[in-house]
Parts: C-alpha cells; sequence; structure tokens
C-alpha cells in the first residue's frame, strides 16, 4: 500500500497583482488571473497532507493562518476570520493534534501562520500541533530569526523562539531529513529566500514537488515570470528552470500552494520548448500518491 495525499485549503488571501508578478506587465497577468478593483488577485494557501501507510501523518506547510489581529489581517487580504486549516483538516480526518510532522518550506507568513493559534486579543498566539515535530532548513530558520530590513515585514517575529522553545525542531542542511526518513528528498532555493526547502515525494504516478514560492501556481511556470518578493529574480529564473527540466524529464508533478485553482500539474514542455503545465488536478482527497 502506498502513501495517500489531500489537499488542505487554509485561509485565502488577495494581494497586490503587480507585486505578485514582479516586472510583467498587468495587461499580460491580468489575462491569467484577473484583479479585483484594488489591483488585488486571489490566492490560495493551500497544504499537502501525506498519510503514510503505517499511519503517520505530515503536513506540508500550514498557509497563513488567522494569527492576524483585524487590521492586519485586512491589510494583507486574509479573506476569512476563522482558522480555515484546522476546519479543512477535520473535515477530511485528521485533528491538528493529530499530525506527526509539519515540513515547512520557509518561514514567511503566509507559509507558517498557520503553525500558531488564532487571533485572541486576550492572549498571545501559541503553537498548535502539539504532537508534531517542525522540519524547516537551517538557512530558512536563521532568516526568520535575523531577518533582513527589505524581508522583515513578511515573518512572524516570535516564531523561531516558540519552535525552538517546542523542542520539536529539526533544521535541515542537506537534501534529507532524519524526521523524514529517506522516502522524502528536499531541494533548496535561495532566489525568493535563503534556504527555501521544496519536499519531493516519490509515488506511483513519478515524482511530486511541492513548489512553494518557487513556482506558486500554474502561471510562474513561465521562466521570466518572478515576484516582487523575490530577492534575486534571475536566481530565481535559474532554479525554476533546472526544477522543470528535472521534472519534465522524470515525468513529475507541482504541488501549488498559492493557485487558486489547481493543487498539481504535470510539468509539460511545449514545442517552442516553453514549461507549461499539462495534466492538472484541482484538489485531492485521499488517492494514492
Amino acid at each position: 500500500m502506498t502513501a495517500r495525499i489531500w489537499s488542505i485549503l487554509g485561509n485565502a488571501q488577495r494581494l497586490d497583482g503587480g507585486a505578485m508578478f514582479g516586472n510583467a506587465p498587468r495587461a499580460l497577468w491580468s489575462r491569467w488571473t484577473p484583479p479585483d478593483e484594488q489591483g488585488r488577485i486571489e490566492l490560495a494557501c493551500r497544504a499537502l497532507l501525506v498519510q503514510e501507510p503505517a499511519g503517520r501523518t505530515i503536513l506540508f506547510e500550514t498557509g497563513v493562518g488567522a494569527f492576524f489581529p483585524p487590521d492586519l489581517s485586512e491589510r494583507y487580504g486574509v479573506m476569512e476570520t476563522g482558522h480555515v486549516l484546522l476546519d479543512n483538516l477535520k473535515a477530511a480526518g485528521f485533528a491538528q493534534e493529530e499530525i506527526d510532522l509539519v515540513v515547512l518550506s520557509h518561514l514567511h507568513f503566509d507559509h507558517a501562520g498557520g503553525l500558531l493559534t488564532a487571533h485572541d486579543p486576550a492572549r498571545e498566539p501559541r503553537l498548535l500541533f502539539p504532537r508534531a515535530t517542525f522540519v524547516v532548513s537551517e538557512q530558512a530558520y536563521q532568516r526568520a530569526s535575523d531577518p533582513h530590513p527589505r524581508d522583515r515585514a513578511s515573518f512572524i517575529l516570535e516564531l523561531p523562539e516558540l519552535l525552538r522553545q517546542s523542542g520539536r525542531l529539526e533544521t535541515v542542511g542537506g537534501e534529507r531529513s532524519a524526521a523524514l526518513g529517506d522516502r522524502y528528498r528536499l531541494h533548496f532555493s535561495d532566489g525568493h529566500t535563503p534556504g527555501m526547502m521544496l519536499a519531493e515525494l516519490q509515488g506511483e504516478s513519478g515524482p511530486l514537488v511541492f513548489a512553494a514560492d518557487l513556482v506558486p501556481g500554474r502561471a510562474w511556470m513561465h521562466l521570466p515570470i518572478t515576484m516582487g518578493y523575490d530577492r534575486f529574480a534571475e536566481r530565481v529564473i535559474d532554479e525554476k528552470r533546472a526544477l522543470l527540466e528535472d521534472l519534465e524529464r522524470r515525468g513529475g508533478r507541482l504541488f501549488f500552494t498559492h493557485d487558486p485553482e489547481v493543487a498539481i500539474a504535470e510539468v509539460v514542455r511545449d514545442e517552442r520548448g516553453r514549461y507549461g503545465p499539462g495534466a492538472c488536478l484541482e484538489s485531492v482527497a485521499g488517492q494514492t500518491l
């Protein structure tokens, strides 16, 4: 028996389309994802849940969650007030207390905010997933612990210490994690943020890579398309080219965290050599990997 997977939606966001598409003109990106009257586009915050044959459950990312106070929630376009990820985990048959591992590509708030309890003006935020081991790269953890002024607002400043104090944190420096085991291969990308960690799962249908912010959705499979939030756009393009070339050769797929419509897409290349999505799945709910 092979592992089963679920795509689990968390709180959605609306963010400025120009920021999400970098130097691409609005006339181009608005054809892919029409903006609202404020120029914002809808983005998912989608997690991947894996249940292994022996019953171990692994959650890849947690989305933005509901930890922001109302003013910041409005500023960053968080679309729901409750902790949607927890609700959708429960609907899929999983309690957050049962998750064994949480794997984080990096610690920007839209990928790790769901680790925290929903906003309560009377209490400080607390870590959820009380029995989980938290897995993040050493570089990403250090960046979150001492962020650069350029991206300081992208981090939850108290989160690194909460993770350390849990006693259940593993920071990773190579392509394997002790907690995850040899079934999972880890790729690293520095163009968006230092040490972003992309987990590769091997299944019956070939490799599946959790693409995080290297390829947030189908539109970003176009090599020249980067985000204004990326540290180094040219490095993102080089890293993306290497990953897409490798996955296309091996018959691989991408799991998208921010695509509002599609969870998984096959990597294909057209007659002009341009990468794009092949067969797509809007969601998965217990399918075998």
